[in-house]
């Protein structure tokens, strides 16, 4: 099958969003297809630019205007998608549903082009203020656009368990993973016994790990012998994230600071490759989600969960993932504010048996090549 694959934003070489867009398409022409990456980025010039696999497919020129044309004119796609004989079209939602959007798919759909759109996480309305006047322009317009706009699609494409998402069908799959891109975990314990855990994640309220700072204060105050328990903190954490008070806590130095464990938790930023594999070789459980329901989602299929079994690493999360719940590698936290249980991580710990290579083998089935072959053989039964 010949398959655009649409992206509405550009790449960095470090995003794990990035990495998982090349990896989707990468696994459609391990399939057999004829696939081409479609995206926005800018030229070395400074121009406004969108692309056809690194090929200049429009130059929008530069200045607001540029940034303005980008967003409404979408012809070079449909003209593309026609010169090239396109069966479909695979784009990835940026929340940004608009009358332009809506129009291009409209005649796609005319011209006898299939589209599915994939929604990264589900529910998304409540990461956004409940006030309208506070919300980013471009998602008011998606709320007021994308009914209209799924309408043209065949289905969307969802990591959650809905069957249905904007009055749209659902092809309900799991992220997947590259086995390629992701080394075995080589644990080497520590010679003084300590204990060290890893999260590795551009830092949002939803990652909860302000409950894992809080449970590790609670566990050093309230343990007459504690072991030495230490949390690595892989990844961007935003100012406002780490400093600043919201609804859910004080900020996370603020808790630090208010339990004295200042060298317990290590924040690393981002590491890459060897760097990386230093701090995983060190830790022997790492963190996923501890709070989605924070968004308001209870269920979800998230990509750091499927990167630590294929890395062969016990982790623990509290949203609902039914390809890890129920496998002896997980502990399950609560979907609340209550702080992590850090004794109870410790005695799981303690009597973890199970090696990197059986975890590892539990994911086979999640590649990107199964995962996005599963779209490609549900679409052709609505077709």
């Amino acid at each position: 099958m010949r398959i655009l694959f649409l992206v509405y934003h550009g790449f960095s070489e470090h995003s794990g969003i990035s990495k998982k867009i090349h990896y989707q398409v990468k696994g459609l022409r391990e399939n057999g297809h004829d696939v081409r990456l479609c995206y926005y980025g800018f030229a070395e010039n400074g121009h406004r630019c969108r692309y056809i696999d690194g090929t200049i497919l429009k130059d929008y020129g530069t200045g607001r205007l540029a940034a303005l044309r980008q967003r409404i004119y979408y012809g070079c796609i449909y003209n593309y998608c026609i010169r090239e004989n396109i069966e479909l079209i695979y784009a990835r939602s940026f929340m940004n549903a608009s009358p332009w959007l809506v129009h291009l798919f409209m005649k796609l759909q005319k011209a006898g082009i299939h589209a599915v759109t994939e929604i990264p996480t589900y529910p998304y309305d409540s990461e956004f203020s409940p006030h309208i006047w506070k919300q980013p322009s471009h998602f008011v317009l998606d709320k007021w656009f994308r009914r209209s706009l799924y309408r043209y699609m065949d289905a969307i494409v969802t990591f959650s368990d809905a069957i249905e998402i904007f009055g749209q069908r659902t092809i309900n799959i799991s992220n997947g993973v590259d086995f390629d891109s992701i080394p075995l975990h080589q644990y080497h314990q520590p010679a003084d016994g300590s204990i060290h855990l890893v999260g590795v994640a551009e830092v949002h309220i939803w990652h909860g790990y302000d409950r894992l700072i809080a449970g590790l204060g609670e566990y050093y105050q309230n343990t007459p012998i504690p072991r030495q328990v230490f949390f690595h903190i892989v990844g961007g954490v935003h100012p406002n994230e780490r400093y600043k008070p919201n609804v859910f806590h004080p900020g996370m130095q603020a808790i630090i600071d208010k339990y004295g464990i200042q060298d317990k938790i290590i924040f690393h930023g981002q590491l890459f490759g060897d760097e990386l594999d230093k701090v995983f070789n060190i830790s022997c459980f790492a963190i996923g989600s501890l709070a989605r329901h924070r968004s308001g989602i209870t269920v979800i299929k998230t990509l750091k969960n499927r990167e630590y079994a294929t890395r062969g690493i016990p982790f623990i999360y509290s949203e609902q993932d039914s390809d890890f719940d129920n496998h002896p590698y997980v502990l399950k936290a609560p979907a609340d504010e209550t702080p992590i249980d850090i004794q109870q991580i410790v005695d799981f710990i303690d009597h973890f048996t199970i090696e990197p290579g059986e975890i590892r083998k539990t994911v086979e089935h999640l590649t990107w090549k199964n995962q996005m072959q599963k779209v490609i053989n549900q679409l052709s039964q609505f077709l």
